[in-house]
C-alpha cells in the first residue's frame, strides 16, 4: 500500500513547483485569518513549509466561532477557524492539479 501512496506522493511532487502547496495554503491561512485589528494577521508567518502563530489567541481563532465553557469564543470573522477551510483549499487544489 505504502508503494502505491509514494507513486502517486511522487506523481503530484512532480507537477508541483518547488514550496508550491506550503505557499497555496499559507494565503488562503491568512485569507481565513480575522484581521480586524491586524495582530493575528500580521503575526502569522510562513517559515520553511510550517505556517506559524505566533500571537496567545491562535488556537481560539482557529476553533471557530462557538460556545466553549459557557462563553462565545473565537471570530465572527473566521467562524469555521482558518485551518479547516485551509484543508479544503488544499484537497481541492490538489484535486484540480492532479486531473492535470
Amino acid at each position: 500500500m505504502s508503494g502505491e501512496i509514494n507513486r502517486r506522493l511522487d506523481q503530484l511532487n512532480s507537477l508541483l513547483k518547488e514550496d508550491e502547496l506550503a505557499d497555496f495554503a499559507f494565503k488562503r491561512f491568512r485569507s481565513y485569518t480575522p484581521k480586524r485589528t491586524g495582530n493575528a494577521f500580521r503575526n502569522t508567518k510562513l517559515r520553511k513549509n510550517e505556517i506559524q502563530t505566533n500571537y496567545d489567541y491562535a488556537r481560539v481563532l482557529d476553533e471557530g466561532r462557538g460556545s466553549r465553557d459557557g462563553q462565545m469564543r473565537g471570530s465572527v470573522q473566521a467562524p469555521k477557524g482558518m485551518s479547516r477551510p485551509t484543508v479544503d483549499d488544499l484537497i481541492k487544489y490538489i484535486e484540480k492539479i492532479s486531473k492535470g
